[in-house]
């Protein structure tokens, strides 16, 4: 191996991203270790990617620019364009829109020196586009450094299935002829599948690898993949994916693993079409059941059994294709809510809906038992608080009834005080009403939200807050969240806080997303946004004391 050959190819795939793909290269450019090759593999775009990736080979004669003669339509096909030219030993992946940390080449390198194995995966960062914040992609798998003998020995490394959070010994990939999958959408899932069943053995290391720049509720029409779950063709291809990493399982001798990938599939694949079910209409859900019920009823039984109640009864809604309600218990995934109604059998088994299911099957799935709604602490209680009316009402108002559903029937038949809470900034706003039974297990309230009287912050806040509804029992208090009419149409309001020396535009809408909780959102306008915020930002933040003792003066001088 000569001087000039590189240690490490890593392929930068681009399609009609010009502007982001500089950001992506620099960020190879700045290793720690330089002795790399960079393929940008261009899919044919046309935009003026190919004017910028030319321009970028001539700054660095590290870059080579690949062009596909016409456009594949995925990943697949650059990546493995660029294998077939790759002259390093060791192959990474990167995508135009995303990043290397600063050490990534280093830290994969140094574990492949200290041990032969076939790849080497470490942590990803996660960046999320609209806010800035930071974290880990699936943590607890890569925190701690070690060498895995083949997947079987930790099959919940399947979740792990990026390809460019590994760097691979190209002559691996050689020998198994191993490469992406034309044609198919989520070829990462199967090449990933496939490198982890061929692997003899491959090390973990806790270091970031990768920078992965997310924008979760980005453009339905966005090139991502992951931003086109709207489409029952994305949905289609998602399980086309399974059924072929199935049959891998089963051909290469790793039927054993089955399971594992059932129960990956279950919790991150289906889990993700099943937050936006409330947002669907009755034609797609339709469309959607079909697609995925066939292949829901292949799966291990056990793998069903893992999942927390809550997803267990999304899954056997649609299953059964009670598709509305499945909706309705959707909006309860990851926020403790409970459903509206419930039954009980003649052993006192508790089941989720209005009716006591017929089929086993389902019937051990809607088991609600477990959950001791009429037993648990009153903290951890399940209610469910719904919006059925919003009106704009004077001022900087909002009048909403709200209905209360108690399943578990643990409040008394009576007239109930419910608080309805809001914090933006340190101190809260807290609204004090009555909901009135209506029939056992269902109460109901008016109360009006008063904006004008939320206590912001001298410097103003900017910022988004989802209410809550607080109920009591004695000293002990129970928290929910308000769901509001996913129909909600947006209200703004111009709110003169502080005797108009700290304006600021409130918004109300329906969340939009997951729950669909109302959402309040708070934005500086005026002397708020010119002079209080700015003068927060110098001095450090809303911590610091000077701060508010500075923003109060500010206040005081310009009423």
């Amino acid at each position: 191996m000569t001087a000039t050959t590189p240690d490490v190819t890593i392929t930068v795939i681009v399609y009609n991203d010009a502007e982001r793909l500089p950001r992506a290269v620099a960020s190879l450019r700045r290793q720690t270790h330089p002795n790399i090759e960079i393929v940008i593999s261009d899919d044919h775009s046309t935009d003026d990617t190919p004017q910028v990736a030319r321009a970028l080979a001539a700054q660095d004669d590290r870059v080579t620019y690949l062009r596909l003669p016409e456009n594949s339509g995925g990943c697949s096909a650059p990546r493995n364009r660029a294998i077939d030219i790759a002259r390093a030993p060791f192959l990474m992946f990167l995508d135009s829109d995303d990043e290397l940390p600063e050490r990534a080449v280093e830290s994969m390198l140094a574990a492949h020196a200290e041990t032969h194995v076939d790849f080497v995966m470490g942590a990803v960062e996660r960046v999320r586009v609209d806010t800035g914040r930071t974290s880990t992609w699936m943590p607890h798998l890569v925190a701690e450094h070690r060498t895995v003998a083949g997947i079987d020995a930790e099959p919940a490394l399947l979740f792990e299935h990026l390809s460019t959070s590994k760097m691979y010994r190209k002559s691996f990939l050689d020998d198994h002829a191993l490469r992406f999958p034309e044609g198919i959408h989520y070829e990462d899932q199967l090449f990933s599948a496939q490198a982890y069943c061929l692997a003899k053995a491959f090390t973990v290391i806790p270091e970031p690898v990768y920078r992965w720049y997310i924008e979760p509720f980005g453009a339905a029409d966005a090139a991502s993949i992951s931003n086109q779950r709207h489409k029952l063709t994305n949905v289609r291809d998602r399980v086309h994916v399974q059924t072929l990493i199935d049959a891998f399982l089963q051909e290469s001798g790793h039927a054993g693993l089955r399971a594992a990938k059932d129960y990956k599939f279950l919790k991150h694949d289906f889990r993700m079409y099943a937050g936006d079910l409330p947002y669907r209409d009755e034609a797609w859900l339709r469309g959607f059941a079909g697609i995925v019920n066939p292949y829901l009823a292949g799966l291990a039984e056990d793998a069903y059994a893992r999942l927390p109640r809550a997803e267990r009864v999304v899954l056997q809604l649609v299953r059964d294709e009670r598709l509305a309600e499945a909706q309705v218990a959707a909006r309860g995934l990851g926020h403790g809510v409970a459903p509206r109604a419930t039954a009980m059998d003649a052993d006192g088994r508790v089941y989720w809906g209005p009716r006591v299911p017929a089929a086993p099957a389902a019937r051990r799935e809607l088991d609600l038992t477990e959950l001791g709604l009429d037993s648990r602490p009153f903290p951890s209680a399940l209610f469910r608080h719904e919006i059925t009316r919003v009106e704009q009402a004077p001022g900087a108002a909002l009048a909403l009834t709200v209905r209360t559903y108690d399943p578990g029937l643990r409040l008394p038949m009576g007239p109930q005080v419910a608080s309805l809470v809001v914090a933006p900034g340190r101190r809260r706003l807290t609204t004090r009403f009555r909901l009135d039974p209506v029939r056992p297990g269902v109460f109901e309230g008016e109360v009006v939200l008063d904006l004008a009287r939320a206590p912001v912050p001298p410097d103003g806040f900017a910022g988004t807050r989802h209410p809550l509804i607080q109920l009591t029992d004695g000293r002990l208090r129970n928290s929910g969240i308000l769901l509001a009419p996913l129909v909600l149409p947006r209200l703004t309001a111009r709110v003169p806080y502080r005797s108009g020396t700290a304006p600021h535009q409130v918004t109300a809408e329906a969340e939009g997303r997951g729950a669909g909780r109302l959402q309040l959102t708070w934005a500086p306008v005026g002397v708020t946004s010119r002079v209080l915020r700015p003068l927060a930002r110098r001095l450090g933040g809303e911590r610091n004391s000077r701060i508010r003792r500075a923003a109060r003066l500010v206040a005081s001088v310009t009423r």
